[in-house]
């Protein structure tokens, strides 16, 4: 699990495809100062398992459904990426609860820069506008962000406020429109969700009564 907050912005060093898979390695001196082989990454808001470790950098493999449905797949040597190590049971909780788990991508529409901030609009796929709810929380390629403006309808939007912290250490400071970014909405909407839809006794199970009394015990 991860909170949202990148720690390092790392970069993409090497790129070897392997049939339905690529080995990824990644610059991040900072993801790899404690990490052990087999833990996990967030990769522009990808979980990721680490297989690789080397001084400054780690490997992890992507499947290709991953490639296919992240924006992973448009990686490069040289590429930028959000790094995020897997959040430890006595951190902060800075952001909010975040899967790694993309559930699609999205695309910048326009970015509105001002004094202190920019506002980003991105569009989302339409499956996906029903779980984003103004104010609430939505993870943009790993950052978790506040949605400041919403947009319903067929061709959907959200809009967030990209602080100066958030423009310099993440890529969100660099994307532009027409750029696709990794999206993971709030888990517990889609709970939620599944909760208010799934018929009466779907999934349900009986709680034990548990008594002192030997008579009912037998």
């Amino acid at each position: 699990m991860f909170t949202g907050i990148v720690e390092e912005l790392g970069r993409v060093v090497a790129l070897e495809p392997r049939g339905d898979a690529v080995r990824l390695t990644v610059w991040g001196p900072t993801a790899v100062s404690d990490t052990a082989h087999g833990d996990s990454i967030a990769v522009n808001g990808c979980c990721l398992t680490v297989v690789e470790l080397g001084d400054d950098s780690f490997t992890v493999d992507v499947m290709q459904e991953s490639l296919d449905k992240t924006s992973l797949g448009a990686l490069a040597p040289g590429s930028h990426v959000n790094l995020e190590r897997a959040v430890t049971a006595d951190a902060r909780l800075g952001g909010h609860i975040v899967q790694g788990h993309v559930d699609g991508t999205g695309t910048i529409v326009t970015r509105q820069p001002s004094e202190h901030w920019d506002i980003v609009t991105i569009a989302l796929p339409v499956e996906l506008a029903r779980y984003v709810a103004l104010k609430g929380s939505i993870t943009v390629d790993g950052v978790s962000l506040t949605v400041s403006g919403l947009k319903d309808g067929t061709d959907p939007t959200f809009s967030v406020g990209l602080i100066p912290t958030t423009l310099a250490v993440t890529t969100l400071g660099r994307k532009q429109p027409g750029d696709l970014v990794n999206l993971e909405v709030d888990v517990i909407a889609k709970y939620v969700e599944r909760l208010l839809e799934a018929p009466a006794g779907i999934g349900g199970h009986q709680h034990a009564h548990l008594t002192n009394d030997p008579k009912e015990q037998a």
